[in-house]
């Protein structure tokens, strides 16, 4: 978990193209953290997908009711990023595993251990407890 190769490669960097985020807990609130990263990771470049049964749409996008829904009707993202409490991570990892996702980050102040560990075991990259947005401002430039 949480290792620099992961790290970069679920950015996509370096030198490779931007990524496609699916957002789990994405608000269309602006005011919200999951609304503010995502909105900068779009605008470096990641296709995002929102994934929140309580919206139509954030920034721009269409959202999702799931994961499955998502995969159904746009394909496999590259990366699930989660805003949601830790209670909802294994739910989370148990369809990233069905729907065989590899890369899972989990959004700084969010910790799942056991969840983790079972995402891990079944072959999914996890990186948890750390901003995307903090992460890719620090590599990517």
């Amino acid at each position: 978990m949480n290792e620099p190769a992961a790290i970069l490669q679920m950015l996509g960097l370096p030198g490779r193209q931007p990524r496609s985020l699916a957002v789990v807990g994405l608000s269309d609130d602006p005011t919200r953290p999951s609304h503010s990263v995502s909105a900068y990771m779009q605008r470096a470049g990641y296709r995002i997908f929102p994934v929140n049964p309580s919206i139509s749409e954030a920034l721009g996008e269409p959202a999702f009711a799931s994961l499955t829904e998502l995969v159904s009707k746009r394909g496999r993202p590259d990366v699930v990023n989660v805003f949601r409490l830790p209670k909802a991570i294994p739910a989370i990892v148990d369809e990233m595993i069905a729907l065989d996702l590899k890369n899972l980050w989990v959004q700084l102040g969010i910790m799942n251990h056991e969840a983790a560990l079972r995402a891990e075991s079944a072959g999914i990259s996890v990186v948890m407890d750390r901003c995307i947005l903090i992460e890719h401002s620090r590599l990517a430039h």
